[in-house]
């Protein structure tokens, strides 16, 4: 079926809840570290950590780990306790082991997609983590192909497409980031469809591209099987 759509879906916060846990357990590393700095102060700091170890460590819970235990050392003048460090590894462990919940509608829009289109999971994060949280979802199954990546960029999304042989112009991006599942591949040549989420990452955040012809913006994953058939073949 050359000409089939092909629907790209995002993982974390778009199938189900992710970001919940990393804010749940920055409160409480706030909370750890209230005798050394303030709130307001200790979520900058381990914001700046973050963003600047975003190319050392990549996405996911290890980096975030490894932000809170520098933020930690800093703010702290190095006199942070060992045992407040062994305390964000375990809340780092913890989060690894959290339980997987499904976003309402994710497993009823992969169901009717799943007849009439290539489903494609494409995600970026711990691949360990990733695995683990897509086998736990019982949604595997659905999917023709996986990608974990490093990174979601439009040179990415390009090679993705080249990979698997798909044509952007037939390729739909389904996520809860503007930036990093709605406006690259916009700029690779496919669809972007916006499902906002109860909470996005301070870093995630971006202006969407409203007046392109290929932004699509739904509410929840019930609509996009009827937003995917009003594309048209």
């Amino acid at each position: 079926m050359p000409h089939r759509w092909t629907i790209g879906f995002d993982a974390d916060d778009t199938l189900w809840h992710n970001e919940r846990f990393f804010r749940s357990t920055q409160s409480r590393f706030v909370e750890l570290l209230r005798d050394h700095a303030g709130e307001d102060h200790l979520r900058e700091r381990l914001l700046a950590a973050e963003r600047r170890n975003l190319g050392r460590y990549g996405f996911g819970v290890k980096g975030f780990v490894l932000s809170m235990i520098e933020t930690a050392i800093e703010v702290s003048e190095a006199r942070v306790p060992a045992g407040a460090i062994a305390e964000i590894m375990a809340l780092g462990r913890e989060m690894l082991a959290h339980p997987i919940e499904l976003l309402p509608g994710a497993e009823e829009a992969i169901g009717a997609l799943g007849d009439r289109a290539r489903l494609v999971l494409i995600t970026k994060g711990d691949l360990l983590d990733q695995e683990r949280k897509l086998a736990q979802s019982g949604l595997g199954e659905a999917f023709e192909a996986v990608e974990i990546v490093s990174d979601k960029t439009a040179p990415v999304y390009a090679s993705i497409f080249a990979r698997h042989a798909i044509r952007p112009e037939r390729a739909v991006m389904v996520g809860n980031s503007l930036k990093s599942d709605v406006i690259p591949v916009i700029e690779a040549g496919g669809w972007g469809v916006h499902v906002p989420s109860e909470t996005v990452w301070a870093l995630e955040q971006a202006e969407a591209p409203k007046t392109h012809p290929r932004f699509r913006r739904i509410e929840t994953l019930a609509a996009l099987p009827a937003m995917v058939a009003n594309l048209g073949d």
